[in-house]
């Protein structure tokens, strides 16, 4: 059931996106803001009881903030030479690679 409900906001949140998108441009990019699946992944993690988790699962959410801009950043720059959907895929490249840096760089320093 516990997984059901996430499934569930998880659902809500992309209708709402997709239903803002036919209403205007500025709601849709700002909805995924809304803190629903850091809050989805947090009560999944505070649920094992353990504060120690709870807050490496907040610190690694932060870490990921510099990722989120790239990916925008790369979505913002593709979308003048390739179609929408390449400048997506682009983004979650440059996403990923930063992602990679951000978590395994600290390893080899």
């Amino acid at each position: 059931m516990d997984i059901l409900w996430k499934g569930v906001v998880g659902g809500l949140v992309t209708a709402l996106i997709v239903w803002l998108s036919k209403r205007g441009n500025v709601l849709p990019g700002i909805l995924p803001l809304a803190p629903t699946f850091a809050v989805i992944a947090l009560l999944a993690v505070g649920a094992k009881g353990d504060p120690g988790g709870f807050r490496e699962a907040c610190l690694a959410g932060m870490k990921t903030i510099p990722a989120y801009l790239a990916f925008l950043g790369a979505c913002w720059l593709f979308i003048d030479k390739v179609d929408y959907r390449l400048a997506v895929v682009g983004g979650i490249a440059v996403w990923l690679f930063a992602a990679l840096v951000i978590f395994l760089a600290p390893r080899y320093l």
